[in-house]
């Protein structure tokens, strides 16, 4: 950090300078972080500090009654070298990943892309009509209609109506289905605080930057997209690719909803699931902070690999 002297030159500050100058701006902008204060006292207490509780829960064995015994890496070893159903969850985690986190994401930006283009009242009428899937627990119920098992169930009824089945397919059941019905209502309702993200970064790009390009030689909508567009929303897109890193990595609610806790031959058991499975089931809370801890670790280098990837937009 450095500040300007009377000669209009930046001069270097020392470790107290820089205490000193950072305790002034706080109190010259008391009033918004008195704003930002229930919300950063709520985010440490029930984020940080369990986050930073997990690593050390992981040595131990725990099971909220009794005081943690401390068991070294045993968590760990039993993780990666007994626990069957671990390598399970990591194959199907990263199933998830690679198919609902690039694929969402390039979604996402094709659906705000176009809808820029619309007018006005369309862009919004079309915003929410993606956005709304992610803001509600109903859409499991929805889905559980449309596949359910028996005759009643809306593709079942239709394609047996049309000849297509001759019986009712068991799509929450049966192992065959389970993952890949799992992945396509997580892509449905993934559009949600990203895609608003990359919405927004359309809408904040001036358009006098496409006049100069076009001045400048640029002949079409693809050029504008790969020359002006991608590399000024370069915030936008690392923030959307930071939170569909996330959600691809810990999704877990959309199979626990529809095929239930654990799933036929854990088709559809996460990571995610696994940690729920210990942790609020069967209250082994050092194993599941373990779990954890080895999902958080995944993310961070995953992030790592994003902030690489797009630090040239970012400059």
């Amino acid at each position: 950090m450095a500040k300007n002297n009377a000669g209009g030159q930046q001069v270097p500050m020392n470790k107290a300078g820089k205490w000193a100058y950072t305790w002034h701006m706080v109190k010259v902008n008391k009033a918004a972080y008195g704003l930002l204060a229930p919300f950063m006292i709520l985010f440490t207490i029930f984020l940080i500090v369990p986050i930073i509780m997990s690593l050390p829960i992981g040595f131990t064995n725990f099971n909220m009654v009794q005081f943690p015994k401390f068991v070294g890496l045993s968590n760990f070893k039993t993780l990666f070298l007994n626990d069957e159903v671990f390598l399970i969850a990591i194959r199907n985690t990263l199933i998830f990943a690679v198919f609902t986190g690039p694929f969402s994401y390039i979604l996402s930006f094709i659906l705000a892309w176009l809808i820029n283009e619309m007018h006005p009242v369309l862009k919004t009428f079309f915003t929410f009509v993606f956005y709304a899937p992610s803001m509600t627990t109903s859409v499991y119920v929805i889905w559980q209609l449309i596949l359910s098992g028996d005759a009643n169930g809306y593709i079942n009824s239709v394609m047996m109506d049309i000849g297509i089945f001759t019986q009712p397919v068991q799509f929450l059941t049966d192992t065959k289905y389970i993952l890949g019905v799992c992945i396509v209502v997580q892509l449905w309702i993934s559009m949600g605080a990203g895609f608003l993200a990359l919405r927004a970064g359309f809408q904040n790009i001036d358009p006098s930057m496409y006049e100069a390009g076009a001045i400048e030689g640029i002949k079409n909508r693809w050029q504008e997209l790969f020359m002006i567009t991608i590399p000024s929303m370069g915030p936008q897109l690392l923030f959307a690719a930071v939170l569909q890193i996330s959600s691809s990595f810990t999704v877990g609610a959309v199979g626990q909803a529809l095929v239930g806790l654990p799933s036929s031959d854990y088709a559809a058991h996460t990571i995610m699931n696994h940690a729920t499975d210990y942790g609020y089931i069967r209250f082994e809370m050092g194993y599941s902070a373990a779990i954890c801890f080895v999902l958080f670790a995944a993310m961070l280098l995953a992030n790592k690999g994003i902030n690489s990837l797009l630090a040239k937009y970012l400059d």
